[in-house]
């Protein structure tokens, strides 16, 4: 903000804290306690009868305001949209004085009957009128102009990204298309939590806080419990305690939760984001893959009513069946070897030809991992499931019962990007135990993300789980594709930013 630009918009704010106190010298309420409120502005534009007298009680925020002497008309925006009110000094005397006060921005109760103007706007005739909240900052409301050309011209647009981020309260009041995508989120959620529990599944809480990380290859933030003075991790995952519970006889359990990865930031990652884990036993990752194909399809119908949707400028189709594409075979098809079977200095040269950081990757199993990510990925736009990935990439799946050196395992990717997770699960401890020290080996070698050995979990198996089919779901990036936004950012209320500096 220039220094002009400044100046200015301090002497707006000045100008609201002198009304500020002119409103308390004259003595009207300037920051209420409450308000009765019995409707909003959509159902009074939806159900309006000419002829019929209707009084109602509204309340919201002022964003325009038109002054025509004794009289006035303003536009206030509740949770529900925006209607027009007409507001007149010899009907409501003294509080039309209050009103002169009043900005763009305030929020105010409003009592009076519904009618429609001579231009046909539906509109509230106001009875009586109360101040809720004095804005002492002016909105960046945004003004259009029709130039010669007729061009349209925004100006004072608050369309700033990293500014709509750490301010999230004036976007959403603003740019009303916003708070759409976070009703749609909850949604989404709604019907994630309706599918399963329509299905049997338990609901259930595991830890934030846990003293051994697991479940994923992440790095995780990490605290301190002063009294036990232990370190403690943010979960990374619900995975191991999820299964905990498989053990314990549950038949079949998910979890809606955050967690937390201490790693880069992207247009597709967080470090704190939303995901849903289910278990269920007796199952496998070929029950599993019929099960999110008909999660996902009931998910699309229930909030949005198709399966046909735009994200950038590509069509998406979630009708049932995906695309099954086995991982090495995708990758041997784009580079001509079989990564399972080629030597390792062979993996090398060949991820380094098509532009892998050698120094940054460390075993085997991340060399297939990123060659993927770079040949094969890009090109997974509609539904896919990915098959049978490496066994060095997946600790905690089953051994496939008839392919070497690959697990059953399977991710689900749109438009490029990972969606789901999910294993025909390892419940066979000898093995569990063997890949958790095979990570630690790899941790030693370097690989930062590495799984620890949770020595409670491998007792937990020892007392026995049955066959498991789990689940992981990222719910940021089914809501980006679902509302067509590009970024976990325009998804998430209150995403993480940079420190903000004073300039």
């Amino acid at each position: 903000m220039d220094n002009s630009v400044q100046q200015s918009f301090n002497e707006l704010v000045k100008r609201r804290y002198e009304e500020l106190a002119e409103l308390k010298e004259k003595g009207f309420e300037t920051f209420a306690y409450s308000c009765d409120v019995d409707s909003d502005s959509e159902d009074i534009k939806k159900n309006f009868k000419e002829g019929e007298e209707r009084n109602v009680k509204i309340a919201g925020r002022i964003m325009a305001i038109r002054r025509m002497g004794k009289a006035s008309f303003a536009h206030i925006m509740d949770f529900t949209g925006r209607i027009q009110i007409y507001l007149k000094k010899d009907e409501i005397g003294e509080v039309y004085d209050a009103f002169k006060l009043l900005d763009i921005g305030d929020i105010i109760g409003v009592e009076g009957f519904v009618f429609k103007t001579k231009t046909g706007e539906i509109s509230v005739h106001t009875k009586s009128m109360k101040l809720l909240a004095k804005s002492l900052k002016p909105l960046p409301i945004a003004k259009e102009v029709i130039d010669e050309h007729g061009n349209k011209i925004v100006y004072d647009q608050f369309a700033d990204k990293e500014l709509r981020y750490r301010q999230r309260y004036i976007d959403l009041i603003v740019n009303p298309e916003v708070k759409d995508v976070f009703v749609k989120r909850t949604k989404i959620v709604s019907a994630l939590r309706k599918f399963l529990d329509s299905k049997g599944y338990l609901e259930v809480e595991t830890p934030i806080l846990q003293p051994l990380y697991g479940g994923a290859a992440a790095r995780p933030f990490v605290t301190h419990h002063n009294t036990l003075d232990v370190n403690l991790y943010l979960r990374i995952a619900d995975e191991l305690y999820l299964k905990r519970l498989i053990v314990g006889g549950f038949n079949g359990v998910y979890e809606i939760a955050k967690d937390f990865r201490n790693e880069g930031m992207s247009k597709s990652h967080n470090p704190e984001f939303s995901m849903l884990e289910l278990y269920v036993p007796y199952k496998d990752y070929n029950w599993m893959m019929e099960f999110v194909e008909e999660m996902f399809e009931f998910v699309c119908l229930e909030v949005f009513n198709t399966l046909t949707f735009k994200f950038d400028d590509k069509e998406i189709n979630f009708k049932r069946p995906w695309r099954r594409l086995s991982m090495i075979e995708a990758i041997q098809e784009k580079t001509g070897i079989n990564v399972i079977n080629a030597p390792i200095e062979e993996l090398k040269q060949t991820a380094k030809k098509y532009g892998v950081d050698l120094s940054a990757v460390h075993g085997k199993g991340k060399l297939i991992d990123e060659l993927f990510s770079l040949t094969v990925e890009p090109e997974l736009v509609q539904p896919t499931f990915v098959i049978d990935y490496p066994v060095e990439l997946s600790p905690l799946a089953k051994k496939h019962r008839t392919k070497e050196g690959v697990v059953e395992r399977f991710e689900g990717y749109i438009v490029g990007r990972e969606i789901c997770n999910a294993f025909s699960e390892l419940n066979d401890p000898v093995d569990q135990r063997q890949r958790f020290e095979d990570q630690v080996r790899m941790k030693e070698e370097g690989d930062e993300e590495a799984h620890q050995i949770d020595e409670d979990f491998v007792r937990a198996l020892e007392y026995g789980m049955p066959p498991t089919a789990g689940l992981g779901v990222g719910i940021d990036r089914l809501t980006m594709l679902l509302t067509n936004q590009t970024s976990i950012r325009d998804v998430i209320f209150f995403p993480q930013m940079k420190p903000e500096v004073d300039k």
